[in-house]
């Protein structure tokens, strides 16, 4: 059956199915022939459309539905690159786009091919039934999120920023998918997201002959920094975000582990309390700390020369308000001044969220499920929402999905077997439509 821009507001399904189809694994991306594809279905369907690109086979894509002038535009925003399948054992081929069980397979169907489908099924809705929003709605659909942004977001917000003139707030990924509390479901809409600090440590120490014993060298000194950031933390911060954060999800909870999971707003014993929560303390985890972790590693070149020097690039990861410069004196107190520490990379975001159009995608969660619980999330990982924000626009993760108690969201995300639920794809396409209508609220 061959599907229209009329016909796909009513199959949120099949467009995923499509989308997914287009292989478009980054690197290299090759986004060109998907961005294409909804270029002619948006365009169709009566939006301005325009493509812009530093490389031509990857072209970014804003599409604009013209709103009622009384409020200011709304960006919608998602990426169409997704991650590696390479070395993942797949039930199905991960771009064949099957719908089996109730679900869609393939990569992207989470992150986040499903996430562009709720957004343009939303938006074909509204056009399909003649409703007009408030302002403009600006959809923004890019290449290269996953490898920084540098030929998307960045790329736009550096070279195009008047496309997104007078917008304050942006609906894109990465939240209002439910987690099972008991009897209701927690949904976490993303408000903030840490800070990418990346840096490179570079350890020094004598060389020598491979042949020869060497004690206390550059390579048994990296041993030495690396068992250091295994067995230790960073300090404790509780920021405001944070606190609400992990109250309002409490407040769900049942005696004792409402008072266990407030525990971890007490600095003193919070460590102890992740601890003693182990797995189900991984999520808060990144919360409550800065982070670095050890992922590139380079020493010697020949195997019979002690190398002098070893160089490891750290993924390091801030809270909003604190600064590379916290970054580098708390983890120099952690692996020692014998380091040397620089800063490679670091992209900034804004310290408080505006949390103004909150309360609206909160009560239509509450209305589509009694039983939810919406609340504010800080992301520990980046999004495309970090280059917008340069731009002053507040980005709400908001892909709503009710999802089963037992889909593993997470362990999904990026791995083999990635699907989403069929009832999850429409659910969020209805939210993002109300949210439209509705919008400002």
């Amino acid at each position: 059956m061959t599907l229209t821009f009329q016909d796909f507001h009513h199959h949120p399904v099949e467009l995923l199915q499509r989308l997914i189809r287009f292989d478009t694994t980054n690197p290299p991306g090759n986004e060109k022939d998907s961005v294409l594809f909804l270029e002619r279905l948006l365009s169709r369907a009566g939006l301005k459309t325009i493509l812009l690109a530093r490389d031509p086979n990857r072209p970014n894509l804003i599409a604009r539905l013209e709103g009622a002038g009384r409020a200011a535009p709304l960006l919608l925003y998602g990426h169409l690159d997704v991650v590696t399948t390479s070395q993942q054992k797949w039930q199905v081929e991960p771009f064949a786009g099957i719908c089996k069980d109730g679900y869609v397979w393939g990569r992207g169907a989470l992150d986040m091919k499903g996430g562009v489908v709720m957004m343009v099924s939303a938006l074909l809705r509204l056009v399909q039934r003649e409703q007009r929003a408030a302002g403009d709605i600006v959809l923004t659909l890019v290449s290269d999120e996953e490898a920084g942004g540098d030929q998307g977001a960045k790329f736009l917000v550096e070279q195009y920023p008047e496309h997104f003139a007078d917008i304050q707030f942006a609906l894109g990924e990465f939240g209002a998918f439910s987690l099972p509390a008991g009897k209701q479901r927690i949904y976490p809409i993303m408000v903030a997201e840490k800070q990418i600090c990346w840096m490179r440590a570079v350890i020094r120490g004598p060389a020598g002959h491979g042949s020869l014993p060497m004690r206390f060298g550059a390579v048994s000194r990296l041993a030495d920094m690396l068992r250091q950031l295994n067995n230790g933390r960073l300090p404790v911060h509780i920021i405001p975000l944070v606190r609400q954060m992990v109250n309002t999800m409490a407040e769900v909870w049942p005696l004792p582990k409402r008072v266990i999971i407030k525990s971890l707003l007490r600095p003193a014993i919070t460590d102890r309390v992740l601890r003693l929560l182990g797995e189900n303390g991984n999520s808060f985890d990144a919360l409550l700390h800065n982070t670095v972790n050890a992922t590139v590693l380079r020493a010697g070149e020949t195997i019979n020369v002690i190398p002098s020097e070893v160089h490891v690039r750290l993924d390091g990861r801030l809270l909003p308000g604190f600064r590379p410069e916290h970054m580098l004196v708390e983890l120099g107190k952690l692996i020692g001044k014998d380091v040397e520490l620089e800063l490679e990379r670091y992209d900034a975001c804004p310290d408080h969220p505006n949390m103004g159009l909150f309360p609206l995608l909160a009560d239509i969660l509450v209305e589509m499920d009694s039983a939810a619980v919406p609340a504010p999330m800080l992301l520990p990982g980046t999004t495309d929402g970090r280059h917008f924000s340069r731009l002053g626009i507040q980005t709400y993760g908001f892909l709503p999905m009710k999802l089963p108690d037992d889909f593993s969201f997470f362990k999904l995300i990026h791995a083999a077997d990635e699907r989403i639920p069929s009832t999850a794809l429409d659910f969020g396409t209805e939210a993002i439509h109300r949210a439209l209508v509705r919008y400002p609220g």
